[in-house]
């Protein structure tokens, strides 16, 4: 079992010990180097009187020169790249521009004010794409639709794109072919002697009313902790040297009432609802921290600002378990190096926004579109709220990392995806805890990523309920 009091002061080394009288054996979690690089996510003087087409201008000055080598290597370098002024009708040519995908069944800030006026508010939609829907490309001066070989329903807004083809007589661009900036370069992963283990969780959905929820969080912490099972299991969870909670730790319970339905500027983020269970998470976290180190992402639900990148939560939340060095308040979106395997990912609203505006339905294949297209989130700011940044996009991929990530999911799934330049990314997606009881564990010698489920069980209602733990 792991001891509560050998947390070192740096949370370099915690022992597991036993807690019986009987001299048994001792494990030593294993420890791991860490650097957190999450600092270009933080947001120092918050500006909300600026343009948001700042941002706009900002990604295609960073990427333009990228897709502009992309395209070279894909047709040539004597391809002709046009800005939209330059076209000539029939030139064959290749334009870099930022997408715009204009659809009918788009919510409208317009109509959520108009709820104000007791009027009806737009219904819920699943998917907001439409045979209606049009791809328009532009740049710093124009915009000109797109058609031909080109997928409108998997396009989103936002996405930084070289196309080639010719603007024909209707005035329209026709496609023939297409390239993104694809993956940047790639620092390589260093060779690992032993196994070490990150556990990845998300969704914890703290303040809710599922018991069986609880049951297995409590049973996960054990299991971390080291107070779960024989010796095989103790020495097994010493390997765990890290713990990342990727978003959504309280539930969305907590929130008002009303925010489903609300415009999102009348939504109050911080209700009553979310103080007990904040203290709830405090002493998960102890219990914890006292044994482990543990990144504490924050999500959509969790009591920190609404837009990305989303900063970390408070300290002044956490008075237990913040004292202890081992505990790490990370941003959303979260970038570190492990042991020199470099971490990225998200709490998943990217994932889910994508999700909405376009055909895809998986969030591993939105995570691999997303490398594609060297963007985090693309949809931001048009349907997913961020900061109006205007010199420099912190969402474009400056390193390619070892292993990116998305919490939320409603499944877990991994993929080994490789790059054209010899890149090799494991993409996970982290279920959502409190819907699925199943966290991720994955081996930073050879990035493999398993699921293990924590499934709450009872015969009958008489009975006592058991758990059940599977790998």
């Amino acid at each position: 079992m792991f001891s509560d009091l050998n947390a070192q002061k740096d949370g370099s080394s915690l022992l597991c010990c036993p807690t019986s009288d009987d001299q048994g054996p001792i494990f030593e979690r294993a420890s791991l180097s860490y650097i957190p690089l999450f600092e270009r996510y933080r947001v120092g003087e918050r500006s909300f009187s600026r343009q948001y087409a700042h941002i706009y201008a900002a990604r295609l000055m960073q990427m333009r020169p990228l897709l502009a080598e992309r395209a070279q290597q894909k047709w040539g370098p004597e391809v002709l790249i046009r800005k939209l002024c330059e076209l000539q009708t029939g030139e064959q040519c290749c334009i870099v521009g930022t997408l715009f995908k204009r659809m009918d069944l788009q919510p409208s800030i317009l109509k959520e004010i108009s709820e104000e006026h007791n009027l009806l508010p737009q219904p819920a939609r699943a998917k907001y794409i439409s045979e209606a829907d049009e791809l328009i490309l532009e740049d710093e001066l124009q915009r000109i639709k797109l058609q031909g070989k080109i997928d409108r329903d998997k396009c989103v807004t936002g996405s930084v794109i070289a196309i080639y083809g010719a603007e024909r007589n209707d005035g329209k661009f026709t496609v023939e072919d297409l390239c993104t900036a694809d993956l940047p370069l790639q620092t390589a992963r260093p060779t690992l002697s032993s196994d070490r283990f990150v556990l990845l969780a998300s969704g914890l959905g703290l303040g809710s009313s599922h018991a069986d929820s609880m049951l297995s969080l409590q049973l996960l912490v054990d299991m971390v902790t080291g107070q779960l099972g024989d010796q095989g299991e103790q020495s097994r969870s010493a390997t765990i040297s890290r713990v990342l909670l990727a978003g959504n730790l309280l539930s969305q319970c907590t929130q008002d009432k009303d925010a489903s339905t609300k415009a999102k500027y009348l939504t109050k983020k911080t209700q009553a609802g979310s103080v007990d269970a904040i203290r709830l998470l405090d002493e998960l976290l102890l219990q914890l921290v006292s044994s482990v180190p543990v990144d504490v992402m924050p999500g959509q639900y969790d009591p920190t600002n609404y837009t990305l990148p989303q900063q970390p939560l408070h300290s002044c939340m956490f008075p237990l378990s913040s004292v202890y060095p081992t505990l790490q308040l990370a941003s959303n979106p979260y970038q570190a190096n492990i042991d020199g395997v470099r971490f990225l990912g998200t709490s998943g609203q990217n994932v889910c926004d994508i999700q909405r505006y376009s055909s895809m339905d998986s969030h591993l294949q939105i995570l691999e579109e997303t490398l594609r297209l060297r963007h985090l989130a693309p949809t931001t700011p048009d349907t997913l709220g961020c900061y109006p940044f205007y010199q420099k996009d912190p969402f474009i991929l400056e390193e390619c990392p070892h292993v990116y990530f998305s919490g939320n999911a409603p499944t877990f799934e991994s993929k080994l995806f490789k790059g054209a330049d010899g890149q090799e990314v494991l993409l996970v997606t982290v279920p959502e805890f409190s819907s699925t009881q199943t966290v991720c564990l994955l081996n930073l010698r050879t990035l493999e990523c398993e699921p293990i489920s924590f499934a709450a069980f009872s015969a009958n209602d008489d009975e006592e309920s058991e758990m059940n733990i599977s790998h």
